[in-house]
């Protein structure tokens, strides 16, 4: 998957930054208009903007990170990816489909880190 200019299909993501870690890590939320495969890694990728745990469109180690942000960095053994709400129309039924979620605990644990 890739940002290409000619022949590719649309996709639209809209974000906003939330708050911005030592000039390293950048919490955004996004809000999408397409639903494409990968949608959210390849256009934070394609802005420089990788997500933290991304092992195909991710960059290495971020620099100018505290040692202890950097260590909660380097044992986040996922994606630093969460859908607090989706929503869509449900195929058969055509019923509106609405679902929130929590933070899961270890990417509390790493926006705490970062804070630091």
């Amino acid at each position: 998957m890739a940002v290409v200019k000619k022949n590719g299909k649309e996709a639209v993501t809209h974000y906003k930054v939330l708050a911005r870690f030592h000039g390293a890590v950048t919490l955004v939320e996004c809000q999408l208009e397409t639903g494409r495969t990968h949608q959210i890694r390849v256009h934070m990728a394609h802005i420089g903007h990788p997500l933290v745990g991304d092992p195909i469109y991710g960059s290495g180690m971020r620099k100018g990170l505290p040692p202890e942000a950097k260590k909660t960095l380097e044992a986040f053994n996922r994606q630093a990816l969460h859908a607090a709400r989706i929503a869509f129309i449900h195929p058969a039924t055509e019923e509106e489909m609405d679902f929130e979620s929590p933070l899961p605990a270890d990417m509390q644990a790493l926006l705490e880190a970062l804070q630091s």
